[in-house]
């Protein structure tokens, strides 16, 4: 249910007296390919970059269309793989110049406030991207983006090939 809730539009926290819509307009003026630090990984899908948010010092990024193995969820504990995911984002994003997309069309915020993005690495690799294609994370094909059918056919590739998460699965 709260997997549900993360990704669900009805869920989706706004700030007092302005409507999604201007909530929007505001998340893609401040953050639609603009370039920022990244000065926390929370996880393998989940960083922190150098803008105030609110009342909060950094903006919280969600990557969009990817689930990585939980790390901190206390309901689920340390899941197989999440460590792996967690410390690859760590080392190929922490303390990076990023930029940042959001999904066009789409909205901007999950349920718990975190902004929504594609992240694009110095190199011009997206993060979310990467993830998939060396087995770190999962598509999440449970909510549509714009990118929807590749990130499938990435995470597809990644089983084909046995790589990271996928390396010991057996069918």
């Amino acid at each position: 249910l709260l997997v549900r809730l993360d990704h669900s539009s009805q869920g989706q926290r706004q700030p007092q007296g302005r409507s999604q819509e201007q909530a929007r307009a505001s998340d893609v003026a401040r953050y639609h390919g603009k370039t920022f630090t990244v000065v926390n990984v929370v996880d393998g899908d989940t960083i922190d970059v150098d803008a105030p948010d609110g009342e909060y010092e950094h903006t919280r990024i969600r990557l969009w269309g990817v689930d990585t193995p939980e790390t901190k969820n206390p309901k689920v504990g340390v899941m197989y793989f999440g460590p792996q995911a967690a410390e690859f984002t760590k080392e190929v994003a922490l303390g990076q110049e990023v930029r940042v997309y959001l999904d066009e069309g789409n909205r901007t915020r999950c349920y718990y406030g975190r902004v929504l993005g594609y992240v694009q690495l110095p190199d011009n690799r997206f993060l979310n991207e990467v993830l998939l294609a060396d087995g770190f994370a999962y598509a999440d094909v449970r909510f549509r983006h714009s990118l929807y059918n590749k990130y499938k056919q990435l995470e597809s590739a990644a089983r084909g090939q046995k790589k990271g998460l996928w390396a010991e699965v057996r069918r």
